[in-house]
């Protein structure tokens, strides 16, 4: 059983004053704000509760993570995007880059569209599609992004040549998609250790 408790983030909340509210959890899953991941990892650590961190915008402290988790026998999941959707759009997107370079012709580029309250851009899953179209491609692949409305999040990959352009685009309906990856992430952390990238064993978790 997984059990989720919901709170705004409270940056007045050291990470000792949150380790006995975690206990008696089986994991816990966090999409708060970039600021607070540190500290919440730390809690989750010292409360020996696997983590699923679905936060972005905190990748320049990868490395701190690491060193958190591995000091404290911790778990951790973490992932750009926890869509089902999108974790097969990475595949697409990696299939087509390949294709594409085979052909020469074919410049790469990432567009991405949120609502106006995403604090980061380019968005994590934006990066990550860049970081995938571009170990395929010899070319830079650039990132635009947008901050409007209430768009709950679309993602294209664009593949431009003198004679055509093509087209993949993934759209957000609402978060529904984004809780059901956490919630798969959240069941196979358990009884794990170490730090795992949700793209990277995604194909793992939806044959358990």
């Amino acid at each position: 059983e997984v059990s989720i408790t919901l709170r705004s983030w409270d940056g007045e909340r050291t990470a000792e004053e949150l380790v006995d509210s975690l206990r008696g959890c089986d994991v816990a899953i966090d999409f708060s704000v970039a600021a607070a991941v540190i500290r919440n990892l730390k809690a989750c650590a010292w409360a020996d509760l696997p983590l699923v961190e679905g936060t972005t915008g905190w990748d320049s402290q990868l490395d701190e993570v690491k060193n958190v988790v591995s000091q404290n026998d911790g778990a951790l999941i973490y992932g750009a995007n926890f869509s089902v959707g999108v974790q097969v759009f990475y595949r697409i997107a990696a299939s087509a880059a390949e294709l594409f370079q085979s052909l020469g012709s074919y410049d790469g580029f990432i567009e991405e569209a949120h609502h106006k309250r995403k604090r980061d851009a380019p968005s994590g899953t934006a990066l990550r599609l860049g970081e995938i179209v571009a170990s395929h491609l010899t070319r830079e692949v650039p990132v635009s992004s947008t901050r409007a409305g209430y768009i709950p999040g679309t993602h294209r990959v664009g593949f431009d040549s003198p004679s055509d352009q093509i087209i993949l685009e993934h759209t957000a309906r609402g978060r529904e998609g984004f809780a059901a990856g956490a919630l798969l992430a959240a069941n196979w952390i358990v009884g794990r250790k170490g730090v795992y990238e949700f793209s990277e064993v995604f194909d793992e978790i939806i044959k358990a």
